[in-house]
């Protein structure tokens, strides 16, 4: 099976960060998001997939496939044409005869691809569509099946009263060949709002699979800084990389320690990215992430946030709960506080207080 990732999203919500970088290849624990996918699709037989691609296009093929692990080949939308465009734009790339895996590019998810098959084969789908549960269904498009499996109806954003279940469309999907042949070509086209609804409407064969694993849709600040949380807290079951590891510590190469460093409560991790310093007396607390190549001064104190490569922090600065783009400079005694967000190359003066 040969799977298709769909990357075309501007990525509107998690600005400043995908004013530079798309999405689907901001860093996530020091790791381009997409390669999570990739290592996903290895672990279940899966060598080869086809990204289709719209913003930043010529960014996706930076990409080492000797680091994916799988081959890539690429489809380019000149104009964005919507999910659906996009996999029919798609078509002449995937192999005739076969199903097709398609996955949005902007979520992690642990999801069994192998049971995801097995169960699109089992029931003879036209369309299977991952589904994961959520503990409130009011914010996302809720999919309702019957006992068998097989889906009944999509509702948007539904108030409390018309919830039945929990289940929501996980971003993930098995097509049969003949399902696109039904979509339009060369036009903006939705999955989710056009082709399902019209499938169900005529009776095709289309079933949801409810998956068990992680779930988490990166696509604003909040869950892009909340993943980074999740995965250093051990809620998922994505590891992060490290050369070496002392307690709360997860270091890559070419780390320098400063002395008398204090770190959070037990259970709590830092990563290092590569070639970052620490100074003296430096604090952290709750999980943080730091990358490549960062400076981080004296007596300063992280807590639960995610610093990206290139940036420097003056000595008793403090950063609680918050994003810090790559190559900013943060000065001596400043406060970055909660649900801020800093640009790519920002700069903050001495004691500020954001």
């Amino acid at each position: 099976m040969i799977a298709l990732i769909l990357i075309g999203g501007l990525g509107t919500r998690l600005r400043p960060f995908t004013c530079r970088t798309p999405k689907p290849l901001l860093p996530l624990l020091n790791k381009p998001f997409l390669q999570y996918q990739f290592d996903l699709l290895k672990a279940h037989g899966i060598r080869e997939t086809v990204l289709c691609t719209s913003y930043r296009a010529e960014d996706f093929r930076k990409l080492d496939p000797k680091m994916t692990g799988v081959r890539l080949r690429f489809i380019h939308e000149k104009s964005p044409l919507g999910t659906g465009g996009a996999v029919k734009n798609a078509e002449g790339l995937l192999r005739g005869g076969e199903p097709v895996l398609i996955m949005n590019g902007d979520i992690l998810h642990a999801l069994d691809i192998r049971g995801f098959l097995k169960s699109h084969q089992n029931r003879r789908a036209e369309v299977s569509i991952a589904l994961t549960r959520v503990k409130d269904p009011t914010l996302y498009g809720l999919v309702q099946t019957d006992e068998s499996g097989r889906i009944t109806r999509f509702l948007e954003k539904p108030s409390w009263d018309e919830i039945e279940s929990n289940t929501i469309n996980a971003g993930a999907y098995i097509f049969e060949p003949q399902v696109l042949e039904l979509m339009p070509a060369g036009i903006p086209y939705s999955l989710e709002r056009a082709l399902f609804p019209k499938l169900l409407e005529d009776g095709r064969h289309v079933f949801g699979f409810v998956s068990q694993g992680y779930w988490m849709d990166i696509g604003t600040l909040e869950s892009y800084l909340q993943v980074h949380l999740d995965i250093l807290g051990g809620k998922t079951p994505f590891a992060p990389r490290a050369a070496s590891r002392k307690t709360g510590l997860l270091l890559e190469k070419g780390v320098k320690l400063g002395r008398e460093l204090t770190l959070g409560s037990n259970g709590d991790r830092v990563l290092v990215g590569r070639g970052t310093v620490i100074g003296d007396f430096a604090r952290f607390s709750g999980n943080v992430c730091i990358g490549s190549q960062c400076r981080i001064g004296k007596g300063a104190l992280l807590s639960e946030c995610v610093v990206l490569e290139g940036t420097i922090i003056g000595d008793g600065a403090r950063l609680e709960r918050c994003l810090v783009g790559p190559g900013c400079r943060i000065g001596a005694q400043a406060v970055i506080t909660q649900k801020t967000a800093l640009a790519g190359g920002s700069s903050v003066e001495p004691f500020s207080h954001l």
